[in-house]
């Protein structure tokens, strides 16, 4: 195991990486490690990511992860849960990682988006800037707003603000709207045309 005391959730995090590389599972850091790297740094001694598995393929995962002498929590949600089940890993020392098993909306072309970045020797798959800004907008607390305009404003010019409208609008009418409000305060809003007016796509969610 990496980490030799507290405060060192990124290192547990690699040994968490290390298991799924070996299982071929897809990944990419979200929360506030991707927060940091899109330009909304905050303080958290936890990491997380979202893997491209099912809950029953997380359940093989979680065993995985204690065989590699990991401690872990396996949790699965409902029906209505926005992410149907995670598996927590922990250390003696308190750190900790969420392995997030999908999130409702999340566009499966996700993990292709990812940026790398060197930590250790090794490479972290970060989720893309746009894919942030979506998940912050339909998570929608206050902190998860502040994060998402603060990715906006780290660089409005670099956005592909069609994709991450987008991407958006796979999570719902309430994500759209918050989205489109943190553009508009960007200078990004979409430019009406000549014939404006109200159709079927203006209902899409």
């Amino acid at each position: 195991m990496r980490a030799s005391g507290p405060g060192e959730s990124a290192r547990l995090l690699l040994d968490v990486v290390d298991v799924l590389a070996a299982r071929s599972i897809d990944y990419a850091v979200i929360g506030a490690l991707a927060a940091s790297l899109h330009g909304a740094g905050r303080a958290s001694l936890d990491a997380d990511l979202v893997v491209s598995a099912s809950v029953m393929e997380g359940m093989g995962l979680n065993e995985a992860l204690k065989r590699a002498g990991l401690t872990t929590e396996f949790r699965s949600g409902d029906l209505e849960d926005a992410i149907p089940g995670l598996v927590r890993v922990s250390d003696s020392f308190g750190n900790q990682v969420d392995v997030l098993l999908g999130i409702r909306g999340l566009d499966p072309k996700v993990f292709s988006r990812t940026v790398e970045v060197p930590l250790e020797g090794t490479h972290l798959r970060f989720v893309g800037r746009e894919d942030f800004i979506a998940m912050k907008a339909a998570a929608g607390g206050p902190i998860d707003l502040v994060d998402a305009e603060h990715a906006i404003a780290a660089d409005p010019k670099s956005l592909d603000v069609e994709l991450v409208r987008n991407l958006g609008l796979r999570f719902g009418t309430s994500a759209s709207a918050s989205l489109e409000r943190m553009l508009g305060d960007a200078g990004l809003s979409r430019q009406p045309s000549h014939n404006q007016g109200y159709g079927l796509d203006d209902d899409l969610e």
